[in-house]
C-alpha cells in the first residue's frame, strides 16, 4: 500500500496514467523508469536526484543578513507539506522533498553563504513558525495580501497566476469573460478560481451573452479525462499545477492565464519573513541576483513556470485588498 508521502511524490505518474492510456502514445507524455521506479514524467524529473540549480555567496548581500543568523550558518526554511507538484512534493524515494519552491530558496541560501534547512508543516504552521521565530523564511506559494503585510514582509519571486487550460491544438484563447460565454468549464468548489468563473459568468449573462457552465470533479484525473474525451471545454486552475500538467502530459496547453486577485491586482508570490525580521533586503537582493545570472530562469523552467517569472524581485508591493 502507498504512504501518503509515495501518493504525493508519485501524483504526476498517477494522475497521467489513465490520461496516457485514454489517448495513446505521446513522446512528451512517457515516463522513464529505473531501479527506484518512475523518474520522469515527460520531460519532469521527480526523482530524488534532481542536480538542483545552484548559487554562488555574493559577499555583499551576505551581508546584509543580521549577525546572529551569518554565524548561525543555517536558513531555517518553512515549506507547506500540503503543496502539490510542482511547487513541493516527495520524490519517487518517498523521502527527498523536491519542487519548484525548495529550488528558489536553495538559490536564495547560496547567494547568502547560508545552508538551507527546511522543515514541512501544515499551511497555519508556516505562519505560526515565523511568528516564534522558528522559521526564518517560508517559500511556499504565500500570496501578498495587505492583511499579511501587517505581519509580515515579502520579497517577490513570481506571480500568483490561474490558467486555462484546454486541450492541445486548439485556437481557442481566453483573455475576458467574453471569451468563456457558452462554455463548459471545469473548476474546484470553493476555490478562488471559482468566485471568478461565476463572476465572469453572471458579467456574460448581464451582458445578453450565454452563461458558463461550470463543472466540478473530485479528482484532477477526472478533469483531464473529461478534457481530452471532450466532455468540457477547459479547466480553470492555479497556474502552477496546470502548467505542471501541460509540460509533464504533452496533450493540452494553456489558453490564457490571468490574475489570482482578478480585475483588482496582480497577485504575486513572495518570500516571506516576520516583520522587522531585518531579513527582507536580504531576500530580495539575493533574488535580484539569481534573477540577473539566470539561475532563476532556469529554475522556473524545469518546473514549466516561465510564465509567472517576475523582472525583479519588489519588497512588501500592493497585495490583494482585505476581505
Amino acid at each position: 500500500m502507498l504512504s501518503r508521502r509515495t501518493l504525493a511524490a508519485s501524483v504526476a505518474a498517477l494522475a497521467l496514467s489513465p490520461l496516457i492510456a485514454a489517448c495513446g502514445g505521446d513522446s512528451g507524455a512517457a515516463t522513464t523508469t529505473g531501479s527506484g521506479g518512475t523518474k520522469k514524467v515527460g520531460s519532469v524529473n521527480i526523482g530524488p536526484d534532481q542536480h538542483r540549480i545552484r548559487g554562488k555567496k555574493v559577499d555583499t548581500i551576505a551581508d546584509l543578513v543580521p549577525e546572529a543568523i551569518r554565524k548561525r550558518g543555517t536558513l531555517r526554511l518553512g515549506g507547506s507539506a500540503d503543496a502539490s507538484p510542482p511547487l513541493g512534493f516527495f520524490a519517487t524515494d518517498d523521502k527527498t522533498r523536491i519542487g519548484s519552491e525548495l529550488d528558489i530558496a536553495t538559490l536564495v541560501a547560496d547567494t547568502l553563504g547560508l545552508k538551507p534547512a527546511q522543515e514541512q508543516v501544515s499551511w497555519e504552521n508556516l505562519f505560526v513558525g515565523l511568528d516564534s521565530g522558528k522559521f526564518d523564511a517560508v517559500f511556499s506559494n504565500v500570496t501578498v495580501t495587505e492583511e499579511r503585510k501587517e505581519k509580515y514582509d515579502f520579497a517577490t519571486y513570481r506571480l500568483d497566476n490561474i490558467a486555462f487550460e484546454a486541450k492541445k491544438g486548439t485556437s481557442w484563447r481566453v483573455k475576458g469573460p467574453e471569451d468563456v460565454a457558452g462554455r463548459t468549464i471545469a473548476v474546484a468548489s470553493g476555490t478562488n478560481q471559482e468566485k471568478i468563473l461565476v463572476d465572469w459568468s453572471k458579467q456574460n449573462e448581464k451582458a445578453g451573452r450565454e452563461p458558463v457552465t461550470i463543472k466540478y470533479f473530485q479528482k484532477d484525473t477526472d478533469y483531464y479525462l473529461a478534457l481530452q474525451s471532450g466532455r468540457i471545454d477547459g479547466y480553470l486552475g492555479p497556474s502552477p499545477s496546470v502548467s505542471y500538467h501541460v509540460a509533464s502530459a504533452g496533450q493540452s496547453q494553456i489558453i490564457g492565464a490571468i490574475s489570482g486577485g482578478g480585475d483588482l491586482v496582480q497577485g504575486k508570490i513572495a518570500a516571506t519573513t516576520k516583520k522587522g525580521s531585518g531579513l527582507v533586503d536580504a531576500y530580495a537582493a539575493a533574488l535580484n541576483h539569481v534573477i540577473e545570472d539566470g539561475s532563476y530562469a532556469r529554475v522556473l523552467k524545469r518546473w514549466g513556470l516561465s510564465g509567472e517569472a517576475v523582472p525583479k524581485s519588489e519588497i512588501n508591493p500592493k497585495g490583494l485588498p482585505k476581505p
